[in-house]
């Protein structure tokens, strides 16, 4: 285990302003492609992606949009042909998707009391989309079911109404099966690696959000509220990939998760989150300048909470490489941190997309490897009862040689970034990352305890 202690650092550099990156007509192709290989693996006529606005990742994969405030289809055949079914204000993105498709109106996805009139019924409209008898047909909502006491293949997250008229478009023929994991199951998944195209497209945000959470957390000091802090992780005009967090004290209080005109004390805990495409940063720690501010109940924080829980993240981030193995990251985490004691449940490490959570390789007794393309989220979470949290949240991705030197090619600004943020970790803070795992945030390995201290932070040199 690393020795760990607070010392004197200068805070990781942000960039500001830097350019969006557009996904490419060679990406999108390649995206298909490996959709469409997917599919005959596992022996699919035809595939049927469901989308709504919190649910659109796998349908934005193909056509570059999400139908917003409506639902959506997107029946996609095993011969490349491509049927969106939209509802009555996503008509217009048709002729903008970032696939070749033709289009079925279906207004029962449209928003209540819009125009439902529609001379044919629902499956007669999937009819038309291509959705016939004696089909094998796949079926994508957003998530994958690993229980192993139910039927996994034949458990659909799509409305009733929907899986219904599917049903019925197939006369009682078809063989359905969820086929979710086309695109996200961890271990071959199409979402689940990256080219440099979409690394960088996806870097955007992460820096997006590493920044935001580095001057939010300057901006803390008593007397301010949570909305003040949380007004600066609203990042240029960019939508959050999950509920922005800026908490003081003691959260849900009247089961609220947003911030609220609370007032922040000296010796408050406090978390911070935001999250873009590509990337979530997220910190907790004390409103204190340094330990002599706590509680007494909480006195030996650093000691029992926060080194602990950094010399896991140290551990998580010097081990990571490709080919491991993801029940391996999972036993080593339980090492340094013991559930037993620190009662962390979740996977402790995730893929990222356009979603804040895509999948997870990672978990007990996993055999999905890391790969070259992924996209990991730090997401470790210990709890002590009566302390704070610890938190720092952030994006890397693993990168073999061909793919470094592809980004560094293309990409030069961003490599810049990258080489920066290495060699702060590695001078500052005391990680050695391996050579393929490339920072994608600002913040990574950053943690400080006493959030009213901005020169100190943990390091393990």
């Amino acid at each position: 285990m690393p020795m760990v202690t607070l010392s004197s650092v200068p805070q990781p550099a942000v960039w500001h302003g830097v350019p969006s990156v557009i996904l490419s007509d060679e990406t999108l192709l390649q995206r298909k492609a490996k959709v469409l290989s997917n599919m005959r693996q596992l022996g699919l006529d035809t595939l049927i992606v469901y989308a709504d606005k919190e649910h659109g990742g796998n349908f934005e994969y193909l056509t570059g949009f999400i139908p917003r405030f409506e639902e959506a289809l997107l029946v996609l055949h095993s011969t490349g042909e491509a049927v969106l079914v939209l509802g009555n204000e996503n008509l217009k993105l048709a002729t903008h998707a970032r696939l070749d498709n033709r289009v079925v109106h279906a207004p029962w996805f449209s928003l209540p009391n819009q125009p439902m009139n529609n001379q044919k019924s629902l499956p007669e409209l999937l009819t038309e989309a291509g959705v016939t008898a004696g089909k094998t047909l796949g079926l994508a909502g957003w998530k994958l079911f690993t229980g192993v006491g139910d039927d996994v293949n034949q458990m659909f997250d799509l409305p009733a109404f929907i899986v219904d008229a599917i049903r019925q478009a197939g006369e009682g023929t078809l063989q359905l099966r969820n086929a979710t994991g086309i695109f996200i199951d961890p271990d071959g998944g199409a979402r689940t690696t990256n080219s440099a195209n979409e690394i960088a497209h996806y870097e955007y945000g992460a820096n997006l959000a590493s920044t935001a959470i580095l001057t939010a957390l300057n901006a803390i000091a008593p007397g301010k509220t949570e909305k003040e802090i949380a007004s600066l992780l609203a990042a240029e005009g960019q939508p959050n990939t999950v509920v922005t967090i800026a908490a003081t004290g003691d959260r849900f209080a009247h089961a609220n998760l947003y911030p609220s005109d609370k007032v922040i004390q000296r010796g408050d805990k406090f978390s911070l989150t935001t999250s873009y495409k590509g990337g979530l940063s997220s910190r907790a720690a004390y409103v204190v300048a340094d330990a002599s501010e706590l509680a007494p109940a909480v006195a030996d924080y650093l000691d029992v909470v926060a080194k602990p829980y950094f010399s896991a993240v140290v551990a998580w981030l010097e081990h990571l490489h490709i080919g491991m193995r993801g029940g391996e990251m999972y036993d080593l985490i339980e090492r340094f941190l013991p559930k037993a004691e620190y009662h962390w449940h979740l996977n402790p490490g995730h893929l990222v997309a356009d979603e804040e959570w895509l999948c997870s390789p990672i978990g007990p007794k996993s055999d999905a490897l890391l790969r070259s393309g992924m996209m990991l989220q730090i997401d470790i979470i210990p709890s002590r009862a009566g302390y704070a949290g610890a938190s720092i949240e952030d994006t890397v991705a693993l990168a073999d040689e061909p793919l470094r030197q592809k980004l560094a090619s293309e990409y030069p600004s961003l490599w810049e970034r990258v080489v920066a943020r290495r060699k702060y970790i590695g001078e500052h803070i005391g990680i050695r990352l391996p050579e393929e795992v490339l920072p994608m945030s600002n913040t990574v390995g950053y943690l400080r305890p006493w959030l009213l201290d901005q020169g100190r932070a943990l390091t393990c040199k």
